[in-house]
């Protein structure tokens, strides 16, 4: 498969979200996680909500048609404004509700890298796409380094970011007493991963990633992926083993020199494919990825 193909083959499974086509039928529907958090599910990444006496805080927003139904969703939970929202990562899947929301007044907060990748031009190679700089109102106002905590409704909610995994602005966030672990796009339920090369996403990084959440988390650690039904930690561990295999497997193709093709013909990640390769993204796809991340010279 061509770089090309794959870029085709990647754009057309992207395609009806990032068109935002037909928001008018999506329904946002909500679960409670554990007391006082909840998950949001519509269109584009879960929304992980923590209500209570301090205000209403999200993580992430989907898609800005959408923003009426989700604060409509948030209302039937807790009548109170949307205070603060966290950005896990830029993707627009989960960052299109930030002009709505900071039109209304909501504290837009995010990793650094994510408010640089927002105000600026950005080409998503994989999708052979170019995505416009956000409005001055959608970005982040206040952003971090490597981690921070709200204290807020009860609770230390800590994001922390993880280098160079899905993106190059990844966050994981911690609801510390609730035990509630959003992971973003670096855990994503339906599919083998994306790993966004173009936005500075690697597989070393990813591995990495997962590898973090499972330590910040136990045995009753609830999971919120950023796509896909909410998770325990043996479930994470178990997504974390499947990448750390094919990943192994590609790395040892690239020992013996063969070639990419050879690699993806060799189907390093065939093990899998049943239960990770019927989504977004495919066996072929993941793997030309971390191909091309273990190749690629920094």
């Amino acid at each position: 498969m061509t770089k090309k193909m794959l870029a085709l083959l990647l754009l057309a499974a992207a395609t009806p979200a990032a068109a935002q086509q037909d928001m008018s039928k999506v329904e946002v529907r909500t679960e409670q996680v554990a007391p006082g958090v909840h998950n949001l599910i519509g269109a584009g990444g879960n929304i992980g909500v923590s209500t209570g006496p301090d205000g209403t805080f999200i993580i992430d927003d989907q898609f800005a048609p959408l923003t009426p139904k989700i604060v409509e969703a948030l209302k039937k939970i807790d009548d109170k404004p949307v205070r603060f929202v966290l950005n896990t990562h830029w993707h627009f899947d989960h960052t299109g509700g930030n002009e709505n929301l900071g039109k209304a007044g909501t504290l837009i907060v995010a990793h650094d890298n994510v408010r640089t990748r927002m105000s600026t031009d950005q080409f998503m190679e994989a999708l052979q796409q170019r995505i416009p700089a956000s409005p001055a109102v959608a970005l982040p106002v206040v952003t971090f380094d490597s981690s921070t905590t709200f204290h807020i409704n009860g609770d230390a909610i800590r994001a922390v970011h993880v280098p160079h995994a899905h993106t190059d602005g990844d966050s994981l966030v911690q609801f510390t007493k609730a035990n509630v672990v959003h992971m973003g796009d670096v855990f994503n339920n339906t599919s083998f991963p994306f790993i966004d090369l173009s936005s500075g996403g690697s597989a070393a990084g990813l591995i990495a990633g997962l590898a973090k959440g499972i330590a910040l988390g136990n045995a009753q650690t609830r999971y919120i992926p950023g796509h896909g039904a909410v998770a325990s930690r043996d479930e994470l561990t178990a997504y974390h083993a499947m990448v750390a295999d094919v990943v192994g497997n590609v790395r040892a193709g690239i020992a013996a020199k063969q070639s990419a093709d050879q690699i993806v013909a060799s189907k390093p990640a065939a093990a899998y494919d049943a239960k990770w390769g019927q989504g977004f993204i495919k066996a072929d796809v993941f793997v030309r990825a971390i191909h091309a991340s273990l190749t690629k010279k920094r």
